[in-house]
């Protein structure tokens, strides 16, 4: 006899895409942090390589942060790491950042391999967001991982958003959000001033 069906026939659940270890920016609370537009490679709309470049207006600005940093470092007492250095917090979080500064007597010479580096940096520096960051929006992405570096041991944190043409500057005391155009002191006295640097290049931002 035959017996008719009282509801519709449930459709087994597409298995999800993996996403390539290569496409992970970061890992945060144990949780992978990937590529913002990792989705349009997934899609094939574009290569892997096209969303981890930086812009113009990025590279400028780090380049102008580490040559000011290259002309006042004390290369006796600072090591400084450019192109998205990794930091191994713990084992539940791996970040990266721009540029970051570290006293030399806690990241000697004989501490620096072909792996993460283990220890806090004194200085962080970090120009926009390169993570996808839907999960926790962008303003929940900067304060989580500011307040792990800072708990880890980075004395100040430092958000330069080109979006908004400003600053964060972040430390165990206050997070601050400062106009670029301002002097805004990095450390040992040294002041920095992005806007007046992309004027005197000629760089209009819209």
């Amino acid at each position: 006899m035959a017996v008719a069906l009282t509801g519709p026939r449930r459709v087994a659940p597409k298995p999800k895409q993996k996403i390539p270890d290569y496409l992970i920016y970061e890992i945060i609370d144990g949780k992978p942090i990937y590529y913002k537009g990792y989705r349009d490679v997934l899609t094939g709309k574009k290569t892997n390589t096209e969303i981890m470049g930086a812009s113009g207006l990025q590279s400028i600005i780090v380049y102008y942060l580490t040559a000011m940093i290259s002309r006042f470092i004390d290369e006796d007492r600072y090591t400084v790491l450019v192109s998205e250095p990794g930091v191994h917090i713990n084992h539940r979080d791996n970040v990266s950042n721009d540029i970051a500064i570290f006293d030399q007597a806690v990241l000697p010479g004989s501490k620096i391999s072909k792996k993460y580096v283990d220890v806090p940096p004194k200085i962080a520096i970090e120009v926009d967001i390169d993570a996808d960051v839907e999960s926790m929006t962008e303003t929940g992405y900067i304060y989580k991982k500011t307040r792990k570096l800072l708990d880890f041991g980075v004395e100040t944190v430092f958000w330069v958003l080109t979006e908004a043409q400003a600053v964060i500057v972040a430390n165990k005391d206050r997070i601050e959000t400062v106009d670029w155009n301002r002097d805004i002191m990095l450390m040992d006295g040294q002041p920095f001033n992005i806007g007046a640097y992309l004027q005197k290049k000629g760089i209009v931002v819209e």
